[in-house]
């Protein structure tokens, strides 16, 4: 089975509609057999995740920079916990040991990390799934602006088709198995 990275908020104060939105994510993840690799969190979205993905029977990968383990965030429950120096190198760290990608509602992080594992793919360095999950259209205004910017030929048509939009949690593991078969 695959290795799916999930990236999310890591919030302490989102509305529960969505740390419940993650713990099913997790929870899909564990029913499908796949492993979760998670930014090494236990708070907000990241940790209902791995919480929801180890309490349906899955595994869970957490990678984590030294600087968020000294503020005591690290997801300690995790089956392995990687540390790294930075911020960069985690990033790197959960694209290497990934072999797709779903992205939850989140702020700026969850955009970076949405915006290296897509551009990476428009430029032919990986082939992995990456899949945005836009429920109650979290991203509507997002991916407004993506159209836009397609339309003027800022983004290739290409880039686009990389991207793929679903709203529900079962549709974004469907997507990622269909791709990964």
């Amino acid at each position: 089975m695959a290795a799916i990275c999930v990236f999310c908020a890591s919030s302490r104060r989102l509305e529960q509609r969505w740390l419940d939105l993650a713990t099913e994510t997790g929870g899909e993840i564990a029913r499908r057999g796949h492993t979760l690799v998670s930014g090494g969190g236990c708070v907000g979205m990241m940790g209902a995740v791995a919480d929801g993905t180890r309490a349906a029977g899955g595994k869970t990968l957490g990678i984590i920079p030294q600087a968020l383990v000294d503020l005591e965030v690290a997801d300690r429950h995790a089956d392995e916990l990687v540390i790294t120096e930075g911020m960069a190198s985690r990033k790197t760290a959960m694209i290497d040991k990934s072999d797709a990608f779903i992205t939850l509602p989140g702020g700026l992080g969850t955009l970076d990390e949405l915006f290296e594992v897509w551009t990476t793919a428009t430029l032919g360095m990986h082939r992995k799934p990456v899949v945005l999950l836009d429920v109650d259209g979290f991203y509507r205004g997002l991916r407004d602006w993506l159209d836009g910017l397609a339309g003027t030929a800022f983004v290739r048509s290409g880039a686009m088709d990389l991207l793929i939009v679903v709203d529900s949690v079962p549709a974004a593991l469907d997507a990622v198995e269909k791709r990964l078969e």
